[in-house]
């Protein structure tokens, strides 16, 4: 499942993301790779332990928190610490998977869900595009900045050669209380009809009522705490 999250920033929280990052340092990108990624991947990355990747994380977390799509579609019990990264001209990451298992500090977090939160408008730079391979083929994303794409980290995903400019992005991954993407997918479709019909009929509307009581059984099925 593909979701396309909209506006989790603001215009004015992308551009001080973009200030403080200007002025952070820079690393390889290969410091937070496994040993395949590391093979293909080129790009910078702001120190995972930094003060403005502290910051921004923050900023993002706090978002994400109160993000009604990012909570239904992920249904999150943890999520990483949002590190950031910059593909300049000739800079790519060819085919991989993500790492099931993170570490932060002590916390061990198992990858269900791989987030990339833009931080460049798509004017900014030719190629960069993150290319997700699922059971429907290839899907290319490129999303203006403070738009965010969440999609499952057992996908092979690629991000295109940047041909022009720079492509600004924050990436992280999240572990959901569901772990199994189609059962995630189901409790997904089954909330947004929910909020849906009770649009239309009222929240206290019998069926409604029964729809949520069905959604909150097959969550305490499936979840996890």
């Amino acid at each position: 499942m593909l979701i396309r999250i909209p506006a989790v920033l603001t215009p004015e929280e992308v551009a001080h993301c973009r200030a403080v990052l200007d002025a952070a340092a820079w690393t390889d990108g290969r410091v937070t790779a496994g040993a395949q990624s590391a093979l293909t991947k080129n790009n910078l990355q702001a120190p995972e332990d930094s003060a403005p990747a502290r910051e921004l994380g923050e900023l993002i977390l706090g978002r994400l928190g109160r993000n009604e799509t990012f909570v239904s579609a992920g249904l999150p019990l943890r999520v990483f610490p949002p590190l950031f990264n910059r593909y300049d001209e000739g800079m790519s990451f060819g085919a991989h998977v993500d790492n099931t298992i993170r570490f932060s500090g002590p916390v061990r977090f198992r990858t269900d869900l791989s987030a990339t939160l833009f931080l460049s408008d798509p004017g900014e730079y030719d190629g960069g595009e993150l290319v997700i391979m699922d059971t429907y083929g290839e899907q290319a994303v490129k999303l203006p900045a403070g738009d965010m794409v969440l999609y499952p980290a057992s996908s092979v995903h690629k991000v295109q050669p940047v041909t022009r400019g720079s492509r600004w992005a924050s990436f992280f991954w999240a572990q959901s209380m569901v772990a199994d993407d189609g059962r995630r997918a189901l409790l997904y479709q089954m909330d947004r009809a929910i909020q849906d019909l009770g649009r239309q009929v009222g929240l206290g509307d019998p069926s409604v009522v029964s729809l949520t009581g069905a959604y909150h059984n097959l969550l305490r099925m499936w979840g996890q705490t």
